[in-house]
């Protein structure tokens, strides 16, 4: 049942978890007043944290000002600060809302097309195949065990988020993955977090507000970072967990893309299977089965993933998951 990266891994053979998440969707009745539909729940997170961060902000001034301000000084100050409110507030809520379209439209897109992507493509079919080749190959992280990659004396973990811990565009964990991401947590402590080309990202990320509500909903740090996979070096990434890459595992479910950067960065890496296609655009779907079909084509030639010294000690690393 198990598949290492010497078997050819077919994502149809698995069946789509997501609808036991989506079953309710079926219904086509309006949900009742007091139920909490997902798009609602998302958006109360990212106010809540805005609010949040408005309150730290408000009480950091409050510390700051002087003790002898009488009152008349703060009745001018807010009698000022009202007025400005009242003339810049439609202003304000324009820019605000606009910043916020123009970022989650440039998010939508970029899930679509990726840029730097399709660059390294080039450089993987022309040149470096190994690239591409994961050294495990695993249906989900279910099948990973954590203790005996900490046992192999690697330090840390990093997700991929969309189709390896949740459904694409969803903040929460897809259900049956939810005990062995806890086990993760519980080998590794705070040696875990997430890198994202969607939150996280400052392209389509840029205040955080992303970052801020995955980490809320998980319980698992987003790493802030400037460029989308496959790009870019593993310098966020080590400042974070303080260590090299060599330690460190990259587990995520597109080969071009997660896999790619990890070989480049050094890393030992999981390929997953999606968790969910129902969800993805079309042309991600296309992009994925010309991915896996070279990545097949390219194992039966017998090209090695690189950096193959990690390879022994990843294979006994793979286990069969409980039953469920």
């Amino acid at each position: 049942m198990l598949t290492t990266f010497h078997q050819t891994f077919h994502c149809h053979h698995l069946t789509h978890p997501t609808k036991l998440l989506h079953s309710s969707h079926h219904h086509h009745h309006r949900p009742p007043n007091n139920r909490i539909i997902p798009i609602h729940f998302s958006t109360g997170i990212f106010n809540s944290l805005s609010a949040i961060d408005k309150h730290k902000t408000t009480n950091q001034d409050h510390q700051n000002q002087h003790p002898d301000d009488d009152y008349n000084t703060q009745f001018i100050h807010l009698n000022k600060t009202h007025k400005k409110f009242e003339l810049n507030s439609a202003e304000s809520r324009c820019g605000i809302l606009s910043n916020m379209w123009w970022a989650d439209l440039k998010g939508a897109v970029g899930q679509r097309i990726n840029i730097e992507g399709l660059l390294f493509s080039v450089s993987v079919v022309t040149r470096n195949k190994n690239w591409v080749i994961p050294h495990v190959k695993v249906p989900d992280v279910r099948y990973i065990d954590w203790a005996a990659l900490k046992r192999k004396g690697f330090e840390g973990v990093v997700f991929d988020k969309d189709n390896t811990l949740t459904v694409p565009y969803s903040l929460a964990l897809w259900g049956p993955i939810a005990p062995s991401v806890e086990s993760c947590k519980a080998v590794f402590g705070d040696k875990i977090a997430v890198f994202s080309n969607s939150a996280g990202l400052e392209e389509y990320d840029p205040d955080g507000r992303k970052a801020r509500a995955l980490e809320f909903v998980i319980g698992i740090r987003v790493i802030r970072h400037k460029l989308k996979k496959p790009a870019g070096s593993a310098e966020e990434i080590e400042k974070h967990f303080g260590c090299d890459c060599s330690k460190l595992i990259m587990v995520g479910d597109r080969p071009f893309t997660d896999i790619v950067y990890g070989n480049r960065n050094g890393f030992l890496t999981i390929l997953t299977a999606p968790l969910s296609l129902k969800e993805e655009p079309f042309t991600v779907k296309q992009v994925r089965k010309i991915e896996l079909a070279l990545v097949n084509r390219w194992l039966k030639k017998g090209i090695k993933p690189a950096n193959e010294r990690l390879l022994s000690d990843a294979l006994d690393c793979v286990k069969e998951p409980p039953s469920v």
